[in-house]
């Protein structure tokens, strides 16, 4: 158990069955009344963020988040494959669990997995990675003092906005949380 006024961002806790980490924190001391801290949670399971307001000092249930490595295998459809890295167990997930990280995935790539009593909750892969791009369209020359992007699609299908100058073939740097361009390889 912990203590709502211990809240730090970051951490995960346990409330009504429900499995949640502290997005933010207000600690509230109204000149009338008793005090209270208000959060915002997102909850690890469906990724949905709510508001919660805990009276000061109510406890809650801290759960402590597994993570460990393993290695993307291939995908087969709808499932995708993984590797531990010291057992050498082998499972899938849902495509529905691995959302926005679909994007990013290449064979043999190392990420991390967070499991919570045997439940795996999620992935977690590098904030930047190298792509290779597979397919650009060709950049107008002359239009280069206003700044100007183009689409290229990167070799795990996903689309970014690139500079004019980026071609088939080069290796970019593609920041994961936002899915946007960094530089070139």
């Amino acid at each position: 158990m912990i203590s709502v006024n211990e809240f730090k961002t970051g951490l995960t806790i346990e409330v009504d069955n429900q499995l949640y980490t502290v997005q933010d924190f207000q600690h509230v001391k109204p000149g009338k009344g008793a005090a209270f801290v208000r959060s915002k949670l997102k909850n690890l399971r469906n990724g949905n963020v709510v508001e919660k307001t805990f009276r000061a000092g109510e406890n809650v249930v801290r759960a402590h988040v597994e993570n460990r490595a393993v290695q993307y295998l291939y995908n087969s459809g709808a499932e995708y494959s993984f590797m531990d890295n010291e057992t050498y167990d082998q499972f899938e997930l849902n495509k529905s669990q691995l959302e926005w990280e679909i994007n990013f995935l290449k064979e043999n790539m190392t990420v991390n997995i967070a499991s919570y009593q045997g439940e795996i909750i999620g992935i977690t892969i590098p904030n930047s990675i190298d792509l290779k791009v597979i397919e650009a369209e060709p950049g107008i020359k002359g239009s280069t003092a206003t700044g100007a992007t183009k689409s290229a699609k990167l070799e795990t299908g996903f689309s970014v906005q690139v500079p004019l100058f980026i071609n088939e073939g080069d290796i970019l740097s593609i920041d994961t949380r936002e899915g946007k361009y960094i530089s070139r390889a």
